[in-house]
C-alpha cells in the first residue's frame, strides 16, 4: 500500500511535501527558511544540528511548534571555509572525523570509515540536542544522503530505522526509486529501494512513495527561467502517492557567498518557491500539499 493510501487518500491523489533542507546552516538560511515556513511556501524544513546557527533555528522551531521541522542528520562537512563536527560528547567519535576533528568533506569517505556504533550515537546525540533546545521534531532525513550507502554500498539504514522507531520519526526514504528524469529506476535498483522501504515499515517507520529534487549545482547555460521551467515540469510529472521535493533555499547574502559555491542557485530556489507561475501550477495540477506531521501522526497511530 502506498503512503498516500495509508493516509486515507485515493489511488490517484498526488500529495507533495516541499522540504527546505539545511535549516541552521547559517543566519541567512535561517531567515530565509523561517520566512518560507511562516508564509506557507514550504511544507517543512530539516535542521543541521552540528552547524553554527543550529541553536537559532532550533529555538525558532520551539517558538513555532505548529511548523513541521525535523532533523537533518549531518555526518559530512562539505565546504572548505566553514566546518563542523560531531555533537556527541558521551562516547567516541574518532571514526566520524578527519584529523582536524571535522566530519569528512565527502560521502564516500564517511561511508568507508564510519563505525556503525559511533554513527548511532551521533544520530541520537543530534536528536537529543534538538529536544533539549525545545524542538519537537516531526521527521528525519540525511544531509548529502550520507546514510544511504549510495557511493560504496555501505549504508547505515538499519541504524536509522532503529533510531526513528525509538523516537517516533518518519524518515526520508522513497518506496519507489526514480531517476533524475523522473522515470522509474532500473529493476535492480527499484527492487532494492522497495526492500529497504519494507524494512523501514517492519520497524514501524513511515516512508515516502517518491523523492525528487533538481540538480544541486548550477548547470552550463542555466538561467532562473530555465530552472523554473524544470521545476514546473517536475510538478506536472508527479505520480500518485506522497512525493517529497527537496529544496535548499537561501538569499545570496555576503555571508552565504563567503563559503557556499552555489549561492546564486540557492537564491533561485528562494525565488522559485514564491514565484506566481509555480504557485499557479500547483493549483492547476490539484496537488495536495501536506507536511511531515501527517506522516508522523500515521506512524504514531500504528
Amino acid at each position: 500500500m502506498s503512503t498516500a493510501r495509508a493516509l486515507g487518500y485515493g489511488e490517484e491523489d498526488r500529495l507533495v511535501i516541499i522540504n527546505a533542507d539545511d535549516f541552521g546552516l547559517c543566519h541567512t538560511s535561517n531567515e530565509t527558511i523561517s520566512d518560507l515556513l511562516a508564509g506557507g511556501f514550504v511544507s517543512s524544513a530539516t535542521l543541521m544540528l552540528p552547524c553554527g546557527w543550529a541553536r537559532d533555528a532550533a529555538l525558532w522551531s520551539a517558538r513555532h511548534p505548529e511548523m513541521d521541522v525535523g532533523v537533518h542528520w549531518t555526518t559530512t562537512s562539505e565546504w572548505d571555509l566553514y566546518k563542523w563536527g560531531p555533537v556527541c560528547r558521551s562516547s567516541a567519535t574518532s571514526s566520524l572525523v578527519t584529523d582536524e576533528g571535522y566530519f569528512p568533506k565527502d560521502v564516500k569517505a564517511f561511508e568507508r570509515q564510519a563505525d556503525p556504533e559511533e554513527v548511532k550515537a551521533e544520530l541520537i546525540a543530534q536528536l537529543e540536542m534538538a529536544l533539549k533546545l525545545g524542538m519537537r521534531p516531526t521527521h528525519a532525513d540525511s544531509h548529502m544522503g550520507s546514510l544511504y550507502g549510495l557511493t560504496t554500498g555501505r549504508d547505515f539504514l538499519t541504524i536509522v530505522f532503529e533510531v526513528c522507531a525509538a523516537y517516533g520519526l518518519p524518515f526520508r526514504l522513497p518506496r519507489h526509486l526514480l531517476t533524475e528524469t523522473g522515470q522509474v529506476a532500473p529493476p535492480e535498483l527499484a527492487d532494492q529501494a522497495l526492500k529497504r522501504a519494507e524494512e523501514a515499515e517492519a520497524y514501524g517507520v513511515v516512508v515516502l512513495d517518491y523523492l525528487l529534487g533538481l540538480p544541486f549545482g548550477e548547470q552550463p547555460g542555466e538561467t532562473y527561467e530555465s530552472f523554473r521551467a524544470q521545476f514546473i515540469h517536475l510538478l506536472t510529472s508527479l505520480k500518485p502517492g506522497v512525493s517529497e521535493i527537496i529544496v535548499h533555499p537561501s538569499a545570496a547574502t555576503a555571508e552565504l557567498q563567503a563559503f557556499h559555491e552555489q549561492a546564486a542557485k540557492r537564491d533561485w530556489e528562494r525565488r522559485l518557491l514564491q514565484d506566481e507561475m509555480v504557485i499557479r501550477t500547483m493549483e492547476e495540477q490539484q496537488l495536495i500539499r501536506i507536511g511531515w506531521r501527517e506522516l508522523q501522526r500515521l506512524q504514531l497511530s500504528m
